[in-house]
C-alpha cells in the first residue's frame, strides 16, 4: 500500500495576513513608469548640508564599529537634551533611551517587548501601513477605531468600547499618516484617562512632532499626568532631518520597559548605525529655529499641493501635521482606489497611494488616495502639468 506525502507548508501562519507594503511597491511602480513619485513620504531635496557634514566626519573619525547596542552616549544624552529644552520632559539617557533602525523597528521592537498573543492591540484607523503586520507579528488582536473623515475625529464612544481588561496598549500617530491629524490636548487627556482606567499602555508614534499647521501643537502623550510610566514614544531623525534612509531612531520609556525593548532590540539588530548616530548629537542640538522652521518650509509646500489636487479634480481632507494629503477621489467615477492608483501611474504619469492600504476593511477606502507633498517645488509642479489631464475626466 502507497502513501502520498503530503506538503508542508514552509511559510509561517503569522504571515499569511498581511503583504509587502503598499507604499514602497508604489515607488517601484513609479520608477518602471518613469512617474512623479508623490507616493512614499521620503523629501527628493537635500538633507541639512552641515548633517552631512558631520556624518562624513564621524566617519573619518573612525565611528565605525559597533555602538552600545541601545545606542552610543553622546547621542542619548542629546535625545535627552533635546526632550528637556523642547517639552520640559527629564528622561534618563542611560535607562530610558532605546536608539533603533528608525522607528519603524522602534515600533516592532515595542511591540514585541510587551504584547502576547491574544494581548489586544488599539488602533485608529485608517493607521499607517505597519502597524497592520507589526501586531499580527507579536500575535496580539488589534481592535480598530474609526477616525471621521473630514476632520478625522473619533468618536469617544466607540473608543473606550475597543478597550477591555485584554488592551495592552492603544497605538497613537499623531501628528498621523496617512490623515494629517493632530490630536488636541482634549483627545490626549481623554485617551490617557482610558489607559489608566484599564490599566494600558500608550505607544506614540510621533515622527512629523515638528511638522504642523494653523497653529496646533503637538502634545506628547508622555507629558501628561499618569501616563509618564505608561508610555512608549517613539521618534526617529528621518523626517525632522529629510534623512530617511539613516534608520536611526529611539524610543523613550520607563526603566522597567525600556529594559525589555532593548533585549528585543538588541536580537533584532544589535544597533543603528555608529556615524550617524554621532552626526545625531549635532543635529539634535539645533537651535530651536530650526525645528521651528519646519513648519513654515512645509506650509507652502502644502499650498501649493491642495491647488494642484483641487484643481485637477480632487476633494481634499486638508492636513494639519505631517506631509500627507488624503484626497477623495469620487469625482472621478473610478471603480476603486487600487484601479485609479493604477491608472495614475501608468497612464497620467505620478504615483500617489491607494488610500485602501490604510484599512483593513478596504471598501473604506476605496475611494480615497494619499498623495505626499515633501518634494521640491519644482517636483510639484512637474506633477501638477501631469495631473491637469485629469481635469474634466469623471468616467475610467
Amino acid at each position: 500500500m502507497s502513501t502520498v506525502a503530503v506538503a508542508k507548508s514552509f511559510r509561517s501562519a503569522r504571515t499569511a495576513n498581511f503583504t509587502e507594503s503598499v507604499i514602497r511597491e508604489m515607488t517601484r511602480l513609479a520608477v518602471i513608469h518613469g512617474a512623479v513619485n508623490l507616493a512614499q513620504g521620503f523629501p527628493d531635496f537635500a538633507a541639512p548640508v552641515d548633517l552631512k557634514q558631520a556624518a562624513v566626519d564621524a566617519i573619518n573619525a573612525d565611528h565605525n564599529q559597533y555602538p552600545i547596542t541601545w545606542g552610543t552616549k553622546p547621542f542619548r544624552q542629546a535625545i535627552a537634551a533635546k526632550y528637556a529644552r523642547t517639552y520640559n520632559l527629564p528622561v534618563d539617557p542611560e535607562r530610558e533611551i532605546t536608539v533603533t533602525c528608525g522607528a519603524t523597528e522602534g515600533m516592532i521592537a515595542s511591540l514585541l517587548a510587551v504584547a502576547d498573543p491574544e494581548d489586544e492591540i488599539v488602533v485608529f484607523e485608517p493607521y499607517y501601513e505597519n502597524y497592520h503586520p507589526d501586531t499580527l507579528l507579536c500575535g496580539a488582536v488589534r481592535k480598530l477605531v474609526k477616525l471621521h473623515a473630514p476632520d478625522w475625529t473619533f468618536d469617544r464612544d466607540e473608543l473606550r468600547r475597543a478597550f477591555s481588561p485584554k488592551t495592552k496598549a492603544i497605538i497613537i500617530n499623531t501628528p498621523n499618516n496617512p490623515t494629517g491629524k493632530v490630536f488636541s490636548l482634549e483627545e490626549m487627556t481623554f485617551i490617557a484617562s482610558l489607559c489608566q482606567e484599564f490599566d494600558a499602555l500608550a505607544i506614540t508614534d510621533e515622527i512629523y512632532e515638528h511638522i504642523t499647521y494653523d497653529g496646533e501643537k503637538h502634545i506628547p502623550m508622555i507629558t501628561l499626568p499618569g501616563m509618564r510610566d505608561r508610555t512608549i514614544l517613539i521618534n526617529s531623525m528621518s523626517k525632522t532631518f529629510s534623512v530617511t534612509g539613516w534608520r536611526v531612531g529611539w524610543v523613550i520609556a520607563s526603566p522597567e520597559l525600556s529594559n525589555s525593548i532593548r533585549k528585543v532590540h538588541d536580537f533584532l539588530t544589535v544597533g543603528a548605525a555608529t556615524p550617524l548616530q554621532q552626526a545625531g548629537v549635532m543635529a539634535l542640538q539645533q537651535h530651536d529655529a530650526y525645528f521651528n522652521g519646519l513648519s513654515e518650509e512645509y506650509v507652502g509646500r502644502r499650498k501649493a499641493a491642495i491647488e494642484m489636487l483641487e484643481g485637477a479634480g480632487f476633494r481634499c481632507f486638508v492636513p494639519k501635521g505631517a506631509y500627507y494629503v488624503m484626497a477623495d477621489i469620487s469625482a472621478f467615477g473610478a471603480a476603486n482606489d487600487v484601479e485609479f492608483a493604477k491608472y495614475m501611474v501608468e497612464e497620467i504619469g505620478v504615483a500617489a497611494v491607494p488610500g485602501s492600504s490604510f484599512y483593513y476593511n478596504s471598501a473604506l477606502g476605496s475611494q480615497q488616495i494619499r498623495f505626499c507633498f515633501c518634494k521640491k517645488y519644482e517636483t510639484l509642479a512637474a506633477a501638477g502639468v501631469k495631473l491637469a489631464q485629469l481635469a474634466g475626466r469623471r468616467r475610467f
